[in-house]
């Protein structure tokens, strides 16, 4: 467990790379994780505390982490997507759809990006409605609406077109 300015967040890896990055109060089943046992020391966990740590600095915009993504090849493609979303900017959950070549997959975009285990670092916080607004998110909307601003893309409105 680590603290931020989002609040506690529980940091879950193992030798393969960063598993998770959870919030304090998780809804029950959004991400399934076998942890076996805790090791607060593991140098996965300590680069990620450190480097979140520089995030919410203002001096990283970038994470340099191996990730270990458990989940369907759908969300995995989904999770990849948001990592392509440049610090600063936000799409839209249609525009992550058209990008997997499904127009019509964007409620099953919402749903993958619902489950992403690796917040913050896999930046589901950068997707937004079609209009710009913020939609659901699992640390709460005013976590996103903080993790926005901290990257300079105000409270939710899309920088790419075709929304």
């Amino acid at each position: 467990m680590i603290d931020s300015p989002v609040g506690a967040l529980k940091l879950v890896g193992n030798d393969n790379g960063l598993a998770a990055v959870l919030w304090a109060v998780e809804r029950p089943r959004r991400v399934v994780l076998n942890i076996v046992r805790e090791h607060a020391e593991h140098p996965i966990l300590i680069e990620a505390e450190q480097q979140l740590k520089e995030y919410f600095d203002g001096d990283r915009i970038a994470f340099e982490l191996q990730l270990n993504f458990q989940g369907t090849e759908f969300q995995r493609r989904v999770w990849a997507a948001l990592l392509r979303i440049p610090f600063g900017e936000t799409r839209t959950y249609r525009q992550i759809a058209v990008e997997l070549g499904n127009n019509n997959a964007t409620r099953a975009v919402g749903a993958a990006n619902g489950r992403n285990p690796i917040s913050i670092i896999a930046p589901c916080h950068r997707l937004v409605g079609t209009d710009g607004g913020l939609t659901g998110f699992a640390g709460g909307l005013e976590a996103k609406a903080y993790l926005l601003n901290l990257e300079g893309a105000g409270m939710g409105r899309a920088t790419n077109a075709g929304s």
